[in-house]
């Protein structure tokens, strides 16, 4: 696996938005409008780490890809209102790899 199937799946959200609404789930979450993507972007980020809390106390930790799958989802979805994508999103870890968190959070703040 690599990074082309995060860069297929914005390709396919793209592809989506404005189709169909009643044939495509993509179509129907964009015609809800932002707030419909994003609070779905929160309920499974939520999901997620219900999921890493139960796996934590003898859970199945296959749900917490399973939750993560639905958030990078979802937030793919979300970014495709604003026309970014995967690759927007891989572009910008690439320029914080090899800079400590803390450096990188401080530079922020400037």
């Amino acid at each position: 696996m690599s990074d082309e199937i995060l860069v297929r799946l914005s390709e396919t959200i793209a592809s989506r938005l404005n189709g169909d609404p009643a044939a495509s789930y993509v179509a129907k979450l964009h015609s809800k409008g932002e707030d419909a993507a994003l609070k779905k972007v929160g309920e499974e980020a939520t999901e997620f780490v219900m999921a890493c809390k139960d796996a934590s106390h003898g859970g199945d930790s296959a749900k917490i890809v399973s939750e993560a799958a639905d958030v990078w989802f979802h937030m793919a979805v979300a970014m495709a209102r604003h026309n970014l994508s995967a690759s927007d999103v891989l572009a910008e870890l690439a320029r914080r790899e090899g800079v400590s968190g803390i450096e990188e959070k401080a530079s922020r703040k400037l």
